[in-house]
C-alpha cells in the first residue's frame, strides 16, 4: 500500500465515523483540536490528501486521483457512506466523489468560486518560503490562539533550503489551485455550507444550504464552537 494516504485517527474507536478533509497546503491532523474539543462523540478520519502532509506526492493531482485516493481510504476503513466534513479544496474533492458514496456533507468554506487570476498568482508562490515559519503561520490564522500556531509550526512546518514552507509538494499544490477552477458539481440537498464572510471562496450563486459565519477562511480555526455545534446538529 505504497501509495495509500496517510490517516490521522481522533476520537474513540467505537464512536460513529465522520471523515474530515482539509484544504490546499494544509493536512488531516489539523483536525485533532475540533475532533477532541468539539467532535468528541465521532471518530474522525483525516487523510492527508496527496502532495500533503505525510501522503505521497507522485502524481496525477487531479480531482479524479484526489477522489480515488478518498474511495480508497473509505474502504481501508470499511465505510460505505459516511458522514463528511471538507474544507476549502477538500470541499471540491468532497463534491467529485460518487454521491451514494458520501452521507451527510459540511462544506467548510469550500473553494467553489476561486477565479482563475486568483488562482494563478496562488499557484506561482506555491514554492516560495518563509523566514519565520510562526510569523507567517500568523499571517495565515491571525485569529488562532498562540497555542494552535506553535502546533500548527511543530507538526507541520519543515525546512526547506534556507526558509521554511508547511509539508506540502509544491507541484501538487500548484495544480490543486488549477483544479480549483474547474467546474463543481451541485451539492445534494443532503449538504450543509458555511461560508466566512471575510473569505471569498463561496459565490452567491452557488446553491446550498448556506450558514455565514463573521470569520476567516479557516472556519474551523477561527469559529470551532459554533463550528462544532453547526456539525452536530446537521448531522443530527
Amino acid at each position: 500500500m505504497s501509495d495509500a494516504l496517510a490517516v490521522h485517527v481522533f476520537g474513540p474507536p467505537d464512536a460513529p465515523p465522520l471523515l474530515a478533509l482539509h484544504g490546499v497546503t494544509g493536512h488531516g491532523g489539523r483536525y485533532r483540536a475540533l475532533a477532541a474539543n468539539q467532535l468528541a462523540g465521532y471518530r474522525v478520519i483525516a487523510p492527508d490528501l496527496r502532495g500533503h502532509g505525510h501522503s505521497p506526492s507522485l502524481p496525477p493531482w487531479t480531482l479524479e486521483q484526489h477522489a480515488a485516493d478518498v474511495l480508497a481510504v473509505l474502504e481501508r476503513f470499511g465505510l460505505e457512506a459516511p458522514p463528511m466534513i471538507a474544507h476549502s479544496f477538500g470541499g471540491v474533492v468532497a463534491l467529485h466523489l460518487p454521491r451514494h458514496r458520501v452521507g451527510r456533507l459540511v462544506l467548510l468554506d469550500p473553494a467553489v468560486s476561486v477565479r482563475p487570476e486568483w488562482a494563478l498568482e496562488c499557484a506561482e508562490s506555491a514554492a516560495a518560503t518563509a523566514g519565520d515559519p510562526v510569523a507567517a503561520q500568523r499571517g495565515d490564522w491571525p485569529a488562532a490562539s498562540d497555542e494552535a500556531v506553535a502546533e500548527e509550526v511543530a507538526a507541520h512546518w519543515v525546512r526547506v533550503g534556507d526558509g521554511w514552507r508547511p509539508r506540502y509538494c509544491p507541484a501538487a499544490v500548484a495544480t490543486a489551485w488549477s483544479e480549483m477552477c474547474r467546474p463543481v458539481p451541485e451539492p445534494t440537498g443532503e449538504t450543509l455550507v458555511v461560508r466566512a464572510t471575510r473569505a471569498d471562496y463561496v459565490g452567491p450563486g452557488f446553491a446550498a444550504n448556506v450558514v455565514d459565519l463573521d470569520c476567516g477562511h479557516v472556519v474551523y480555526v477561527d469559529a470551532p464552537e459554533r463550528v462544532g455545534a453547526l456539525v452536530t446538529d446537521f448531522l443530527g
